[in-house]
């Protein structure tokens, strides 16, 4: 039996058949580091191995759900050899989110930028508090998306406002969010009630039906996802190294709007 624990940077308590997984960066709006992805990844695995849950609820400690990727890496002057580990240790994460045997809930409060919001969509449902912020913003630092976005985003959106969302980066409300299709619902009152609300309504389900339904479509986007979070790793690695890049890195931390140059 999978039983309640606590790790450095990753929360996990069970109730019944649904277990909370909460990112515990709460100083750093739950940024992601290598230490938190791989206890993600971790605490996933060991749910998955569990025939006692059934839904899985992601969500972040404090004001945020997660502001997107650690800063530091992002100022490393890391090579390749370097770099990929860190992009693998992402794929692992997502593609173990995507096919976990469970149903998946992101309980989005403050913002989900960048790879939290990748995360996010990498789950079956999105709640969003109504105050919420999500943005695919990697366009601001001269980079592109990683952690599967070009996949989930297309799924959802199709290619052509995938792209726009992509290109734009900006920071969306969370009814703008429901009404592009991005998320599924924006809580009316407190996002824990509407959070357990659908907990509820899943748990007088047929819950294992549901679980089957999203295993076959996994099954079958499976080597898609693969090979896009492949396409992110390599292409990440040259937008790291653009003028753009830097220059974008240099203007988030003078907080001054970037002057690219398109190289």
């Amino acid at each position: 039996m999978l039983i309640n624990s606590v790790t450095d940077k990753v929360n996990v308590k069970v109730n019944g058949r649904v277990a909370t997984i909460e990112m515990n960066r709460p100083e750093a709006l739950n940024a992601m580091d290598i230490e938190l992805i791989k206890g993600l990844a971790y605490k996933l695995k060991e749910i998955s191995e569990s025939d006692e849950i059934d839904i899985v609820v992601l969500t972040g400690r404090g004001r945020a759900f997660s502001a997107g990727g650690d800063i530091k890496t992002m100022l490393s002057n890391m090579n390749q050899n370097d770099f990929f580990p860190v992009m693998d240790c992402i794929s692992e994460l997502i593609i173990t989110l995507y096919s976990i045997p469970k149903l998946t809930i992101s309980a989005v409060s403050g913002a989900a930028a960048g790879l939290g919001f990748s995360l996010a969509l990498a789950t079956d449902y999105i709640i969003a508090d109504k105050t919420s912020k999500l943005a695919m913003n990697f366009i601001g630092i001269g980079l592109i998306p990683d952690g599967g976005a070009h996949f989930f985003l297309e799924k959802r959106l199709g290619e052509t406002k995938a792209k726009q969302v992509i290109w734009d980066g900006k920071m969306m409300g969370p009814d703008e969010a429901l009404e592009s299709g991005l998320i599924q619902e924006v809580a009316g009152g407190e996002l824990q009630e509407t959070v357990d609300e659908r907990i509820a309504d899943w748990l007088g389900r047929p819950v294992q039906a549901m679980i089957k339904t999203k295993k076959i479509l996994a099954d079958m986007n499976r080597p898609q996802l693969l090979k896009i979070l492949e396409l992110e790793k390599q292409s990440q690695q040259k937008m790291r190294q653009t003028i753009d890049h830097k220059e974008g890195i240099k203007a988030f931390i003078e907080k001054r709007q970037p002057n690219f140059i398109g190289k």
